[in-house]
């Protein structure tokens, strides 16, 4: 039997050989495309109105590689001003020199990432050259608007409202950071095995010289069915002022929750090892805030050390202005008519605030338009809203509705202009047929 001499290639380099080859056809293909169509605009343009002067070469930067293409450069009789028409129709106008789906990638990348400049080495590890720079990227989410989704329904007569503030730092010296106001309303909790999810839950970044509780009052009427002479409140926050301040504003249509992360944590400080420390959080957890506060006031003059005691004093100070927001609000929305059914404890604002933190924190320090820009972004990515960026692209191509996809004789002319280019054009189908590799790509000119 004869000893199989071939010489074949490892893993690595078919995979090398396939994905360079396959960057060298989506170029082929869309030069190919983007010049047939700008002949078909040229052919059928008003002659009139435009008058053809000569073509251009022009290259962008797509996930694919570069590619160069010549494109038609036109007068405009009736303005006086020179256009590519190709670009007009792709919405393509000044947008640049690489392609939509860089800018989305590189947005993506740098908002869900840890910085601008590990979204630009990510891409570049990804596609195999420099496609865009840390600078370009941190430009482009710069100008990214939200596009608003429809109004909301609410589905019972009250929503739920997590708040809390992130300090994050600000670029220059001298510059004080700044606390970013945030909230993250929902309708309630779904239950799925062990894993608990909050409904419709939508994120608020305070922003402008409004006060919070107005600014956050026109989200709701903006982005729910929220009526404010029917729906009511419960929002769970810290002590902080311009938190507690949403029962002056929003008056008897709330019910303010103290977060009780909050309360547990400075309990556990002050007495950790203190004889009362099992009695105070058993009257915290049974939402007994008579007794807790009874049970803080007998322990003063009992700790050893100094400094607590007058945390310990400060704290009880703090708690007795609002102490009812230490109950449960189940009780107020039962005396308000509504079914408390499947309403669960409050206190996810840590999570929602991990997630701003994560990205905005971190040693990090921003330009007020740039943190303004990030938190867009962030809460675009959250709640699955579409970003208008500098190409004025809306929609995320991987989300685009089954109606706006592209017209089927552009899909069928795209299937046999890869057909053409693929064929005959990958070195190891014109070798031996009957080794593995040529039957596996193969496959890959069968069009």
């Amino acid at each position: 039997m004869e000893k199989n001499i071939i010489k074949y290639p490892n893993l690595k380099q078919i995979e090398q050989l396939v994905w360079r080859q396959l960057q060298e056809t989506f170029g082929f293909v869309m030069k190919q495309v983007l010049e047939d169509m700008d002949q078909q605009i040229a052919d059928e343009r008003d002659k009139k109105r435009y008058r053809l002067i000569d073509k251009r070469k022009f290259n962008i930067a797509s996930l694919f590689g570069e590619i160069e293409l010549y494109r038609n450069y036109y007068l405009d009789r009736s303005t006086g001003e020179y256009v590519y028409l190709l670009d007009r129709y792709l919405e393509f106008e000044e947008a640049g020199s690489f392609s939509p789906l860089i800018e989305e990638a590189a947005i993506e990348l740098a908002v869900k990432g840890r910085s601008y400049r590990n979204a630009a080495n990510t891409l570049q590890t990804l596609l195999g050259y420099r496609v865009i720079s840390h600078e370009a990227i941190r430009q482009h989410l710069l100008e990214v608007t939200c596009k608003p989704k429809k109004r909301e329904p609410i589905l019972q007569p009250v929503l739920f409202v997590e708040v809390d503030g992130l300090f994050v730092k600000r670029q220059g010296k001298w510059k004080k950071g700044k606390e970013e106001k945030i909230a993250a309303v929902h309708q309630g909790w779904e239950v799925n095995g062990k894993r608990v999810s909050l409904k419709n839950k939508r994120h608020f970044i305070h922003k402008g010289k409004q006060p919070f509780w107005e600014a956050f009052e026109d989200f709701l009427i903006e982005n729910f069915e929220y009526d404010p002479t029917f729906h009511k409140l419960v929002i769970n926050g810290d002590g902080a002022n311009w938190i507690t301040s949403c029962r002056e504003y929003f008056k008897g249509r709330v019910f303010f929750s103290l977060d009780r992360f909050h309360v547990a944590r400075e309990v556990k400080s002050i007495f950790s090892k203190h004889p009362r420390y099992r009695s105070i959080r058993k009257a915290l957890a049974a939402y007994k805030y008579k007794t807790f506060l009874t049970e803080l006031n007998s322990a003063v003059g009992t700790l050893e050390d100094e400094e607590k005691e007058e945390r310990l004093v400060s704290f009880i100070r703090q708690l007795e202005k609002y102490p009812e927001a230490l109950g449960d609000y189940r009780i107020w929305l039962k005396e308000q008519g509504i079914d408390t059914t499947g309403m669960r404890p409050m206190g996810s604002a840590e999570g929602t605030m991990s997630v701003f933190a994560k990205r905005l924190k971190n040693g990090r320090s921003w330009s007020d338009k740039g943190v303004s820009a990030m938190g867009t972004a962030l809460v675009a990515f959250l709640d699955n809203l579409s970003l208008k960026t500098l190409f004025g692209r809306i929609d995320k191509w991987t989300e685009i509705e089954l109606e706006k996809k592209p017209p089927r004789h552009y899909k069928e002319k795209v299937k046999r202009t890869i057909g053409q280019v693929t064929r005959d054009n990958l070195m190891y189908l014109k070798g031996k047929a009957n080794i593995p590799i040529y039957n596996v790509l193969k496959e890959l000119s069968g069009f």
